[in-house]
């Protein structure tokens, strides 16, 4: 598929057209490898409308399941550091908004590259928890740049919540099988009369609804609480 991509990426006009092909190859990795994807969407995304989506982050596997949800195009905001992995890094240039979190310029520069990418019907997505915590962490805390974007912007912000990626796609290379990816979208929250007085408000009711579902489900909590839960795995995100 790379020649495909390597097109698709050459103008950000073809954008509509790499996210079909991006998308068709998240659904073969995931089904490809023996998952299934059962669904609850409290409220369904609108076409030519844009969004912030939020979801918990405890595996690699994440951001392909969201892609592989969405028939609607979505712009990541993704850290630099992946952009280093050879042959993906070339692709996760041209089709994410790479932030440097060290640096404000860089932070600023990401406000001014989503207001461009925000039309048409694209959105945004970002893991606000910032990484992939320890398995034995049910949420991490999360930042504010997700919620800052949707305030400036007056995108509603969509939760996500992903119960099984962390038991089925571990970094534990002794853990893991196949399965279904269970996703509970919940109901939007409206940005259209915040400030940015409101961030952080906006920002812990998001993290709250996200959280109080993982804590209510038996197998997330069972797998979050095993012994010997709290090694660290290497990551790049």
């Amino acid at each position: 598929m790379s020649l495909l991509l390597f097109v698709f990426t050459l103008k950000e006009e073809y954008y509509h057209l790499l996210w079909k092909v991006i998308r068709f190859m998240s659904k073969v990795l995931i089904y490809g490898m023996g998952f299934r994807i059962k669904k609850q969407f409290d409220e369904e995304i609108e076409p030519d409308k844009s969004y912030m989506f939020c979801p918990n982050h405890a595996s690699l596997i994440d951001p392909f399941l969201l892609i592989a949800l969405s028939k609607n195009p979505i712009v990541f905001v993704g850290k630099k550091e992946l952009a280093k992995i050879p042959v993906f890094g070339f692709f996760y240039k041209k089709a994410v908004i790479v932030v440097d979190r060290s640096s404000a310029e860089s932070r600023k520069r990401v406000f001014k590259e989503a207001k461009r990418r925000l039309q048409n019907g694209v959105s945004m997505a970002i893991f606000p928890e910032g990484l992939v915590p320890t398995e034995d962490v049910v949420l991490s805390p999360f930042k504010k740049g997700a919620f800052s974007l949707a305030i400036e912007f007056k995108i509603p912000i969509v939760p996500q919540v992903y119960y099984d990626c962390k038991r089925l796609f571990s970094w534990d290379f002794l853990k893991g099988g196949i399965g279904v990816f269970r996703v509970h979208q919940h109901k939007f929250i409206s940005t259209k009369s915040l400030t940015i007085e409101n961030v952080i408000d906006l920002r812990d009711k998001t993290f709250n609804i996200i959280y109080d579902d993982l804590l209510s489900d038996k197998k997330y909590m069972k797998d979050t609480n095993r012994p010997n839960n709290e090694r660290e795995f290497k990551s790049p995100l």
